[in-house]
């Protein structure tokens, strides 16, 4: 694969030439120029610790959509990354005001207000805005309907921006808690409603299952990084990388983050969480024991089974498909399958066939390797392979996931299959597929972390909500100091 700094080489000579413009800055802009950050070999980023952000993964890795771009972008200025960590965007708005650091990358809401202070780089991202309160909340048809709810929001968001909009909409601004907290008091009912945007909450609402979207106050909110006025050679430095990562990664990286967690349904998840006490405490050591012996994580493989038959050993598909991991014939002949309705012959099988899948796209890094390879389970490896080749015929790449999200469903049109060796197939199905599997598996991680069987590729965020800020060197790996204790 392609790395970052070659990707992005043709930026360099710009951003060289953006140097000789330095002159002319204040001294306070001219200390975050693009000349400044490279001498000093350190892009400072402000942010915040959420999931859709910055955060430590399971593994205790740093990741978050925040991190991925700004790592790239510091690839590009060929400098170290160091983090500055608030607890609220009022916090990393005032640091931004303090000069703690050369630019903000937080999710931040381009809104005029902002614009009279502050300058941005590119809108990278758009999300709505919403009225997000517990499940059983009267119906909020339109802002009348909101008159007299109790809500809180978090101090100097953009949403505050938008209630202003609303004369009607009554509001308190909290400098106590972020976003992601707000929605778990909503949660666990100890305030009435919150505002979030649409992110955050499709995020959210898979761990707390009572937030309900009930009104939605703007649509299409702008996002992007954040820097003081006055400092044109990184402005345009941020300018000329997104319009290389646009086209490059960025897909990528919001499929990452984002590409599951609109698979979410009420009802089914209620439904998924009964049956992890029910269903699959006489299959979990089999899950655990087959995905190891095949360098499987365990929580996948059981999110798979239970996206292919809901943990029912008996399970069989109008096609004929059998048992735990919906085994054709053929395939469970290949293995030494005797019985598919046998648990633990499915599930070794199922894992073993699902790592086959895996050597098939080997040479593609995780976490894409993995949702190849689920597609592939599910389609079948000639589609699959169909697939990859009307991929590479239109210009798409058939080793990125996000790619071949949108040439798989091609496969159900006659004028893609008609020309394909093993012709038509209900491509929209592994894309669904992988986006459910994906949505269980991150559901299932506490079942398994326990016992050491955790997933190195989930997005599930580690996050602290009452840490000081803390400053980290990512490229070193550690923590390197702390400021300014709340």
């Amino acid at each position: 694969m392609t790395s970052l700094k070659t990707l992005y080489s043709p930026l360099l000579l710009g951003i060289t030439l953006l140097l000789v413009c330095a002159c002319g800055q204040s001294s306070d802009s001219a200390s975050s120029s693009v000349q400044a950050i490279q001498e000093r070999g350190k892009l400072t980023v402000l942010t915040t610790n959420l999931p859709t952000t910055y955060y430590y993964d399971r593994d205790n890795q740093l990741t978050g959509p925040e991190y991925d771009m700004t790592q790239a972008f510091a690839d590009v200025l060929q400098v170290e990354v160091e983090y500055k960590v608030y607890n609220s965007t009022k916090d990393v708005l005032q640091g931004l005001r303090n000069k703690e650091g050369d630019l903000a990358a937080a999710g931040l809401t381009v809104n005029d207000l902002r614009k009279e202070e502050f300058a941005y780089g590119p809108v990278y991202q758009q999300t709505d805005e919403l009225l997000i309160c517990r499940r059983g909340t009267k119906r909020i048809r339109n802002e009348k309907d909101a008159a007299g709810l109790a809500i809180i929001v978090a101090a100097d968001s953009s949403y505050i921006d938008s209630l202003s909009s609303y004369p009607d909409i009554s509001w308190t601004a909290s400098s106590e808690y972020n976003t992601a907290m707000l929605l778990a008091q909503v949660a666990e009912q100890k305030i009435e409603c919150t505002i979030s945007d649409s992110t955050l909450y499709n995020i959210e609402r898979r761990y707390h299952m009572e937030l309900k979207n009930q009104y939605t106050l703007a649509k299409g909110s702008q996002l992007a990084w954040m820097l003081a006025k006055n400092n044109p050679t990184l402005k345009q430095a941020m300018t000329d990388f997104f319009a290389n990562y646009r086209k490059q990664r960025l897909g990528h990286t919001l499929d990452k983050y984002y590409g599951f967690v609109e698979a979410f349904d009420y009802v089914d998840t209620h439904k998924f969480l009964a049956r992890v006490e029910t269903r699959l405490p006489p299959y979990k050591e089999f899950f655990i024991d087959a995905a190891h012996k095949n360098g499987i994580e365990p929580a996948l493989l059981a999110a798979q089974s239970y996206q292919e038959s809901h943990w029912n050993r008996k399970a069989k598909s109008p096609t004929g498909v059998r048992g735990l991991m919906m085994l054709t014939q053929p395939v469970a002949k290949s293995l030494g399958v005797t019985n598919r309705l046998h648990a633990s012959q499915n599930i070794y099988a199922g894992a073993t066939f699902l790592a086959k899948m895996k050597k098939m796209v080997a040479h593609v890094p995780e976490p894409d390797q993995t949702w190849l390879a689920l597609a592939a389970y599910n389609i079948g490896r000639g589609h699959f392979r169909d697939a990859q080749s009307l991929a590479k015929k239109l210009a798409k790449d058939p080793d990125q996931w996000h790619e071949m999200k949108d040439v798989l469903p091609l496969l159900a049109q006659k004028k893609y299959y008609k020309d394909l060796r093993y012709g038509y197939a209900r491509g929209n199905e592994p894309v669904r597929y992988v986006a459910r599997v994906r949505s269980y598996e991150e559901l299932l991680y506490r079942h398994f972390a326990a016992i050491g069987a955790k997933s190195s590729y989930s997005r599930c965020p580690v996050v602290s909500t009452n840490d000081p800020i803390k400053t980290h060197s990512s490229h070193l790996g550690f923590i390197s100091g702390l400021n300014n204790s709340f």
